[in-house]
């Protein structure tokens, strides 16, 4: 075989296998988080961020107003009682049956009165405080209801006090913590803009998730101070993954072609994906405590805990995309180095229009002007030339003229002789 078409042969196998591994590369990553991230598929979170704000501002508004005219309904830790315990194994007794016999007694705001179910065989009653005379006309109902003896029904006053010391250590706890995160944001990020936005996003975090324990009416007690305190540094976390994102892509802004809006829109639909991964991963075994507070055990610690964090963590994913990110964009916008920076590319786009503009018409009119040339060239294929008839009439008659004219005869050799 010859080396041109051995070579040819080599050429031909190499196309064939990089074509292959091309498309098994290309077909092994189609899915939507992948084109988010390489950019052919991209949501435009930040053009739209005024929307975002609203639907925010919204959410905001109905948390506040539950707080405001609704309120929290603080358990017994915090607003002080008298707490009831009784054994209900004789007549299997719910809690729902317990509560009937506590609003039946007749006795004057109970409607928040707190049962528990401790084990099968015992309840937990909270209510406000009572003097003796309530305490034991409720006695008496409870033990009623259970169906075991009075003296059965044991009781203890919870005061206030210790609600109200709890609520300022976390209060301090809380201020501690927000100026530590802000510093090590700061820090990390060599930018204060990140850190208010961040402690803006947080703070969008505790409104919402408050306002969601004022509408539902689940009792405010220490295993919900808990929560709370705990979603924190899971929202602070969700927010840091997407401003390091964020920094990423913004590092060297000069070589960026993208404006700095939509640098950042980049790193959104990067970490969209991710983000809402992790949320869901995390909320998935809050959910499983909560249905367990909720509908198994009733209220009681782990109802309270879960609905913190089940709250917590969906508000901490929605605003490290929606709430945190966007206020970046509004803080940064009108610094000197993005808007020269953006002032630049788009500058270099309309140039770069302007000469794909030249470009396109220059190349139309070649179009054109090849079009037409290629019509007279296969007109005159198509219709002989003036100077090919001309020519082939002279020779036509100069073939003529020689035919005509009379030959000179020849003598032989012998003739000559003579």
């Amino acid at each position: 075989m010859p080396n041109s078409t051995i070579a040819d042969v080599e050429n031909q196998d190499t196309q064939v296998t990089t074509t292959d591994e091309r498309g098994a590369a290309t077909g092994q990553k189609t899915g939507f988080a992948h084109k988010l991230y390489t950019g052919q598929l991209t949501y435009q979170f930040i053009p739209h961020r005024k929307r975002w704000y609203v639907v925010t501002a919204v959410i905001i508004l109905v948390a506040l107003g539950g707080l405001i005219f609704r309120g929290l309904n603080l358990g017994i830790d915090f607003r002080g009682g008298v707490e009831f315990r009784a054994n209900v194994s004789a007549t299997s007794a719910s809690a729902d049956d317990i509560r009937r016999a506590v609003l039946d007694t007749g006795l004057p705001e109970l409607d928040g009165t707190q049962v528990v179910e401790l084990g099968s065989d015992q309840v937990q009653i909270q209510t406000r405080a009572l003097d003796s005379s309530e305490v034991t006309t409720l006695k008496k109902g409870i033990a009623k209801a259970s169906g075991s003896s009075e003296s059965s029904v044991t009781y203890s006053k919870v005061g206030s006090q210790w609600g109200s010391q709890i609520t300022k250590k976390a209060v301090q706890a809380l201020v501690v913590f927000l100026v530590l995160v802000m510093l090590l944001i700061w820090a990390y990020f060599r930018e204060w803009k990140m850190s208010v936005t961040a402690m803006l996003g947080l703070l969008n975090n505790l409104i919402v998730t408050l306002g969601v324990y004022a509408l539902v009416g689940f009792a405010f007690t220490p295993a919900t101070l808990i929560g709370m305190l705990t979603i924190l540094g899971y929202s602070l976390y969700d927010t840091v993954v997407v401003f390091d994102k964020v920094r990423e892509l913004t590092r060297d802004l000069d070589r960026s072609p993208y404006t700095y809006d939509e640098a950042v829109n980049r790193a959104l639909n990067q970490v969209f994906v991710r983000s809402v991964n992790t949320t869901i991963i995390g909320v998935l075994p809050v959910a499983a405590l909560l249905f367990t507070g909720v509908f198994i055990l009733g209220s009681g610690p782990l109802q309270d805990l879960g609905m913190a964090l089940f709250v917590g963590m969906l508000a901490g994913g929605y605003s490290s995309i929606f709430v945190a990110t966007p206020l970046l964009t509004e803080f940064r916008r009108n610094e000197r180095v993005v808007k020269d920076h953006d002032a630049k590319v788009l500058r270099r786009r309309t140039k770069e229009e302007r000469v794909a503009d030249r470009t396109r018409r220059s190349q139309e009119s070649n179009a054109e002007v090849g079009g037409s040339s290629a019509d007279d060239a296969a007109d005159e294929a198509k219709a002989p030339s003036n100077s090919s008839v001309a020519r082939e009439t002279a020779e036509s008659s100069t073939s003529s003229a020689s035919s005509a004219r009379p030959q000179p005869h020849r003598m032989t050799r012998s003739q000559r002789k003579k």
